[in-house]
């Protein structure tokens, strides 16, 4: 087999690799003794001041708040009301080789806890 064939290929395992979570499965999972709302209240500013552009939904007892990306899936956060509190569902999929440190969305997401 050429050495440039088995190169592309290893490169394609790879790429892939970075889709092997699930999609619907959250990639971190946090709690909150706020409110969806007031949670929503503290995160939306600050992913604007990280220059992201997040657009906000909100049912009775959740809010959703996602921000569009060119390179990978949408970014999603998800509050939703439980108990006390809430319970924040973070979807991040980022690209294989950014998994080393935490995206900035994710970060905001773990100020406002």
């Amino acid at each position: 087999m050429h050495p440039l064939r088995v190169t592309a290929m290893a490169f394609g395992a790879v790429l892939l690799a970075g889709c092997a979570c699930a999609p619907n499965d959250p990639t971190l999972t946090l709690q909150t003794r706020k409110t969806p709302a007031e949670y929503a209240d503290c995160v939306v500013p600050k992913l604007q001041d990280s220059a992201l552009t997040p657009s906000v939904s909100q049912s009775q007892r959740s809010y959703r708040i996602v921000v569009p990306s060119r390179v990978s899936a949408d970014k999603v956060l998800e509050a939703h009301k439980a108990g006390k509190g809430g319970k924040v569902f973070i979807y991040d999929r980022q690209p294989l080789a950014s998994n080393v440190l935490p995206s900035s969305f994710e970060r905001v997401a773990r100020d406002c806890i």
